[in-house]
């Protein structure tokens, strides 16, 4: 058993996170700025290791109340993400993702508290030669273009944390997530977006041509991933990419989800020009795809659920849980 705090722990992997944590017989501590009381699937408070403190982690007074002495472990995955917010709201995205993880690696510093932290295949940017080890470059738009700025903030908040390991010796694992779905996700998402649309009757939408490609990892497998990296002592001072490496086209994904929904309203996309909805401002990337080698190797880390599998169970979830399909769908 360990004393650990989750921050954003009412969020998408941090829900399954805590779960995962809580079921193996961990004390959680999670801060976030609310509770999710709408998702009926998410039980915490009947757990009597659990605990909620609420804040936001570029308070660092709040995050105190939560990261103190005694922790073993903080898993960092409180972040602003999803290109709307990063689009519309780059600042927040910057202070959150940067400030925060700054408080977060002070108070890990005072107290002895192993860091593992929520990165992001965003950090890789557009370099062109995927797929993408650990260390390789990145490779960026200009500063002008707000599509930079989250990949900006998680590569800056990598460099705090590799520097706190250097500086202070402090125990840190960087984990990268690629394109994790599945339960819960805020339907803002190439494949939760899908599934909530159609299930709701309406058109799942693609963006430009659909021929962009990601490789697509189920949530279960990223919770997997994590926890390993946190258990391995190897696995200190030392990045992980923790993704799927088979390529998919975000056209493919999106037919996958209309097939295996089968709603007898909806037979195709809507397409969507993102020059016209977002003009210079965004830029896509065409293609990304980890290297998970060192996953596999170091920390015996295999991908367990397909995307076609994965995509079922969402669908599945999502049909047995109708309060997510009431929430405000995305529009194009």
């Amino acid at each position: 058993m360990s004393n650990v705090v989750v921050t954003g722990g009412y969020g998408f992997i941090g829900s399954h996170l805590v779960s995962a944590l809580l079921d193996r017989g961990d004390t959680v501590t999670v801060f976030d700025f609310a509770k999710n009381t709408r998702d009926t699937s998410i039980d915490f408070d009947r757990h009597p290791n659990f605990r909620f403190v609420q804040g936001d982690v570029t308070d660092l007074n709040a995050l105190e109340q939560a990261l103190t002495a005694g922790v073993d472990t903080v898993f960092h995955l409180a972040a602003v993400v999803g290109v709307k917010n990063y689009m519309q709201d780059p600042l927040q995205v910057l202070d959150v993702n940067v400030i925060g993880t700054r408080n977060v690696l002070e108070l890990s510093q005072r107290h002895g508290t192993r860091v593992v932290f929520a990165s992001t295949s965003e950090v890789f940017g557009k370099n062109p030669n995927p797929p993408w080890a650990e260390d390789d470059d990145r490779v960026l738009g200009s500063t002008r273009t707000a599509r930079w700025s989250y990949s900006t903030s998680k590569g800056m908040a990598e460099h705090l944390v590799f520097a706190m390991n250097a500086a202070y010796g402090l125990p840190v694992t960087v984990v990268r997530y690629f394109n994790v779905y599945g339960p819960r996700q805020n339907p803002i998402f190439v494949i939760s977006q899908s599934v909530h649309r159609i299930l709701n009757g309406r058109q799942p939408l693609l963006y430009d041509s659909g021929n962009q490609t990601r490789c697509f990892t189920y949530v279960d497998d990223a919770i997997a991933g994590t926890l390993l990296a946190a258990e391995s002592d190897a696995a200190i001072g030392e990045a992980f990419n923790i993704g799927s490496m088979t390529e998919t086209t975000m056209s493919h994904a999106i037919d996958l989800a209309i097939k295996i929904a089968n709603v007898d309203s909806v037979s195709g996309p809507e397409n969507v020009d993102t020059t016209a909805v977002y003009g210079r401002r965004y830029e896509d990337i065409p293609r990304r795809i980890p290297d998970s080698a060192k996953a596999q190797r170091d920390l015996g880390w295999r991908l367990k659920v397909d995307v076609e599998e994965g995509i079922r169970r969402t669908i599945d979830w999502a049909r047995a849980n109708p309060w997510y399909l009431e929430e405000p769908p995305e529009k194009a």
